[in-house]
């Protein structure tokens, strides 16, 4: 970590990972607009970044959930309204923390089982989320049905990328952890070449 106290890492990091999300939703966002107008279905990356964020940082992955609806709404020239429902409907992917709870952050990264599990949990939480957001706003049961349906695309593609961002080191990790992991890995190699 160098110089860099926690606060700064964990600010740095949370960062480059919600850029990295606008510009990637913005991207698939304006494809379906401007390439796929006929499509019934979009792809977006953001339940797949919103899970690595709540694996490495926990609640703060509400920035990017956040941040994803935005992207994706801005790209789309969508509606005040239509704002509100995806930035505040994603908010309840972070749900899918309630596994950390039950397995612990260790545990759903060890199991293939648990992480696709733990990606379909945001994925439903974030349409359930969004569902519940436009039944307010005066939408259909029918309409909020739709979420879960033209975004079917979105759950598969986080269950691939966040299976296989748990075979990078540290990517899939909770950070406080990895560093520390890291601290004494630098340690035990300091001691071997003290010892040769």
């Amino acid at each position: 970590m160098g110089k860099l106290s926690f606060k700064q890492y964990r600010a740095i990091d949370l960062g480059i990972m919600a850029v990295i999300l606008c510009v990637f939703e913005t991207i698939t966002a304006t494809a379906a607009v401007e390439w796929f107008p006929q499509e019934l279905y979009t792809l977006s990356p953001t339940i797949a970044v919103v899970c690595i964020v709540m694996m490495r940082w926990g609640g703060y992955a509400a920035i990017h959930a956040v941040a994803g609806g935005a992207a994706f709404c801005a790209a789309s020239g969508a509606s005040a309204q239509q704002f509100v429902i995806y930035c505040a409907g994603n908010c309840l992917a972070l749900a899918a923390m309630l596994l950390f709870r039950m397995r612990g952050k260790g545990g759903v990264k060890e199991s293939a089982f648990l992480t696709a599990a733990f990606a379909a949990a945001a994925y439903i939480g974030a349409q359930l989320g969004r569902g519940l957001i436009g039944l307010f706003f005066g939408g259909t049961p029918a309409a909020a049905l739709l979420f879960f349906t033209t975004d079917s695309l979105s759950l598969l593609f986080a269950i691939v990328v966040v299976l296989i961002s748990r075979r990078a080191d540290g990517l899939f990790e909770d950070q406080r952890a990895y560093l520390i992991r890291m601290q004494e890995e630098r340690r035990r190699r300091q001691n071997e070449e003290y010892y040769e």
